[in-house]
């Protein structure tokens, strides 16, 4: 057995079911007709069976929503004798069971009888994608979306703004697009979502299980902000456009109360369309805002969050001021000694996926060293931050910043095979076997081939 992430339970039954008899699929709720439609589709793309969907049934897979599961996201794959059942509490327990059984039967004809039983470890199994570095489209993010939902993530955070480029259409503050959103990193045109992009995004994530996490990274990384309105740099002062890669160089006014006038238009405009409970505002590395003054805007700017009734999320450096009782912070920096009352763990040097492998790999940075497949694995979300009360921790995040990633054939390569580690530290209530996981990551290689994932065959691959 060697489903990724590495499933609760695995119980091996007498016998086996033969797949290249005709199957046939059955659901008792209407509200899985995505789950059904899905699988159909899945199935007919799987090598060595046949698939009839209304034909003389042989094999018979049931879609079941049951009430007794006590976690939304658990699931059950039983596999006897030419019966296939998943079943689950929620919609979002049948399409994890989708994907451990798509993982089960690849390239089979004959699969060993089972049992498998399975939930999450962490509420919270997100990836992070800077749209904002490098613009990327609607198509590349359904990909994304695609690829992190094989594995059983369920967030998306998406920075949507930086000094480089804006990237969401905001009625009431045209110029962010007009102007905030021609730049990237380099000599590309940028490019932004209009509203009915980003609800085409969100529509797509959330049938596979997904919560888009949106950004207005602030009160630094603004300077797209600032080319769009000067009147919220301070003293009005016109900031050109920027294409480099440095950070903390720009700030909002702080001081400015049309500053927070915007901002309440933003929020409120994206949390009209955005159907998550959460609102990320950043609040990293504002190194040309004083102490003083950052501590008083993060707390508005909470309130502003709250008002439109979201929680915030915030970078690490927010831990320094007073957070209400539901924020969130999310750590990031290598050695940080900043937690809140609720955490997210992206360590840096274990699971930012722009950090190169190793010195041979061209692109990404390496300012967290390099971080090859062992190192993205071999860490404990209990102990990775020795101050940070395990209890505490809702769960495990891995952003991939895109200063130096230009497209998503480069996105796949710097997040796979690493990725997939996160999702098993993630999901998997045991995830500190390096060699295990190692073994059943060799044997899964195929069915990255199979789903055209431009993967790093690294040297522990070999």
């Amino acid at each position: 057995m060697n489903i990724l992430p590495k499933p609760l339970v695995y119980k091996k039954i007498e016998g086996y079911t033969v797949l290249d008899k005709t199957l046939c699929l059955e659901i008792n709720s209407s509200i899985l007709e995505f789950n059904k439609k899905y699988l159909i589709e899945e199935l007919y793309k799987q090598p060595n069976i046949n698939f009839i969907e209304n034909g003389d049934c042989k094999v018979k897979i049931s879609l079941i929503l049951k009430e007794d599961f006590t976690n939304t996201e658990e699931y059950r794959l039983e596999i006897f004798n030419n019966l296939i059942k998943i079943e689950s509490g929620d919609i979002s327990g049948i399409f994890y069971g989708i994907q451990t059984f798509l993982q089960y039967i690849y390239n089979k004809n004959e699969i060993d009888n089972c049992v498998i039983e399975d939930k999450p470890r962490f509420n919270w199994r997100g990836t992070m994608l800077d749209v904002s570095r490098h613009f990327f489209s609607v198509s590349d993010v359904k990909r994304y979306i695609d690829l992190i939902s094989f594995y059983k993530f369920n967030k998306l955070h998406l920075h949507l703004s930086d000094d480089q480029g804006w990237r969401i259409e905001i009625d009431s503050w045209p110029e962010l697009v007009n102007i905030g959103s021609k730049s990237e990193v380099g000599s590309g045109s940028g490019g932004y979502y209009t509203k009915k992009d980003y609800i085409e995004i969100v529509e797509y994530a959330s049938l596979r299980n997904i919560t888009i996490i949106p950004e207005i990274d602030m009160p630094g990384h603004v300077n797209a902000i600032l080319a769009s309105y000067p009147q919220l740099n301070i003293e009005g002062q016109i900031a050109e456009i920027y294409r480099g890669t440095k950070v903390g160089f720009s700030s909002l006014d702080t001081d400015n109360e049309l500053t927070y006038t915007f901002i309440n238009d933003v929020i409120k405009e994206i949390s009209e369309l955005t159907p998550g409970k959460y609102i990320h505002i950043g609040g990293d590395e504002a190194k040309k805002t004083d102490f003083p003054k950052y501590k008083k805007f993060i707390e508005r700017v909470q309130k502003i969050v709250k008002s439109h009734n979201k929680i915030m999320i915030g970078w690490e450096e927010c831990a320094k001021t007073a957070l209400e009782s539901d924020s969130i912070v999310q750590i990031w920096t290598p050695e940080s000694d900043k937690c809140g009352i609720h955490n997210i763990l992206s360590p840096a040097k274990h699971i930012y996926f722009d950090i190169k492998y190793n010195e041979t790999i061209g692109l990404g940075h390496d300012w967290a060293g390099y971080t090859d497949l062992k190192k993205a694995y071999n860490w404990d979300p209990e102990t990775v931050y020795p101050f940070v009360d395990i209890n505490s921790v809702i769960g495990i995040e891995s952003p991939i910043w895109t200063e130096f990633i230009t497209n998503i054939n480069e996105i796949e390569f710097m997040s796979f095979p690493r990725l997939i580690g996160v999702a098993e530290k993630a999901w998997s209530q045991d995830s500190r076997d390096f060699d295990d996981y190692l073994n059943r990551l060799k044997k899964h290689l195929d069915y990255l081939r199979y789903k055209k994932i431009n993967f790093y065959e690294c040297e522990y691959l070999k």
